[in-house]
């Protein structure tokens, strides 16, 4: 072989071989690109998740608080529909309590009331001798019918006529009056207590209101509201 021919070798050979670097090289970028575009979707993926997640976090913490605002403002709301019926209610049973100043006003039904309450407390007590309290300006109306009562106790329980003593040392407060609301005050009736102070019968027009109040509060809550 001559010199020609091992150049001509050589070089077929160089060729070839550069061809083949080339290839390799082609082929290593295209798969190179390839990964790259693959890590690229990847990552793109992944933010898009984070974004997404980061989104639905946040419209979720909104309507969280929205349903909060409103179930404060809702509760708000109730608690003032609430004070407005107590306040009716309320002004309702002040308006009761004023008309029990018309009841003892009128001196004739007064006493004959006087008299059940009297009677009342006795039949609940049923003690031989009773403390009987009174407002001051009452105490004449009450002596006026302490004996009417106890003739109506003997007759209905058969047992002896109880001794009653006015406690003329500690009288019930004075009616109400406007020019001061807030001292204690007694729109009338009577209080009777065993004589060792152990059993107290409260009788007087506002306890009695106050029970009726008690009772009646839902059937007047429903009446008014339903």
């Amino acid at each position: 072989m001559n010199d020609a021919d091992v150049s001509k070798q050589i070089q077929q050979m160089v060729a070839f071989i550069r061809q083949e670097a080339e290839e390799k090289a082609n082929e290593i970028s295209v798969s190179a690109e390839e990964e790259f575009n693959i890590h690229k979707m990847q990552m793109v993926d992944t933010d898009k998740k984070k974004i997404k997640q980061e989104y639905e976090r946040k419209t979720k913490q909104v309507e969280v608080k929205k349903k909060i605002e409103y179930s404060m403002q809702l509760n708000a709301s109730r608690i003032k529909v609430l004070q407005a019926q107590d306040d009716v209610v309320v002004a309702m049973k002040e308006s009761a309590r004023k008309e029990l100043l018309n009841v003892s006003s009128n001196r004739r039904t007064y006493k004959d009331l006087v008299h059940s309450l009297i009677l009342q407390g006795l039949l609940r007590l049923r003690e031989p001798s009773v403390v009987l309290r009174c407002r001051e300006i009452d105490v004449t109306l009450v002596e006026g019918v302490l004996e009417e009562a106890k003739k109506a106790y003997v007759a209905k329980t058969k047992l002896s006529s109880p001794k009653i003593d006015i406690d003329r040392k500690e009288y019930l407060p004075a009616p109400p009056n406007n020019n001061d609301p807030h001292r204690p005050s007694c729109s009338g009736g009577i209080v009777l207590a065993s004589q060792d102070g152990k059993i107290v019968f409260e009788n007087t027009l506002d306890a009695r209101l106050d029970v009726i109040y008690r009772n009646k509060l839902p059937t007047i809550r429903k009446t008014l509201y339903r």
